[in-house]
């Protein structure tokens, strides 16, 4: 069974060390004492409270769509070359590039500091494990 550390937690989850304590005082999220007193998470709970947390995003003036991953951001980089754009989307902790033609970049008007949300789609997700 996976377990896991306060720090690890709050990296997975992108909050502080405090705030999963805090949440773990608060019976929020499950947890228990390791052998060296330090509190450790099941991986099981630690999804279960991950999916709970989350939300879906709220985007001002977003159209509906199929897509369930959607990760709303802010573009912070749009490298142009030829008929191409690299378009870097900061969405919370995650950075996201996307590859499109250039004219589509500017038909979506996208440049820094523009609000956009990523889709990503199951065809288009690579999922990695680290051996622990």
């Amino acid at each position: 069974m996976t377990h896991f550390r306060v720090t690890e937690a709050a990296a997975l989850l992108g909050v502080s060390d405090d705030t999963v304590r805090r949440w773990i005082d608060a019976d929020r999220l499950p947890a228990v004492r390791d052998g060296a007193g330090r509190w450790s998470v099941q991986g099981r709970d630690l999804a279960d409270f991950a999916r709970d947390l989350a939300s879906p995003p709220q985007v001002h003036g977003a159209v509906t769509t199929s897509a369930s991953n959607r990760l709303p951001g802010l573009v912070t980089r749009v490298e142009r070359a030829g008929l191409m754009a690299e378009v870097e989307i900061q969405a919370g902790p995650f950075r996201v590039v996307s590859l499109m033609t250039a004219a589509t970049a500017d038909a979506l008007g996208l440049e820094p500091g523009v609000l956009a949300v990523a889709s990503v789609t199951p065809h288009d997700v690579v999922v990695e494990t680290t051996s622990r």
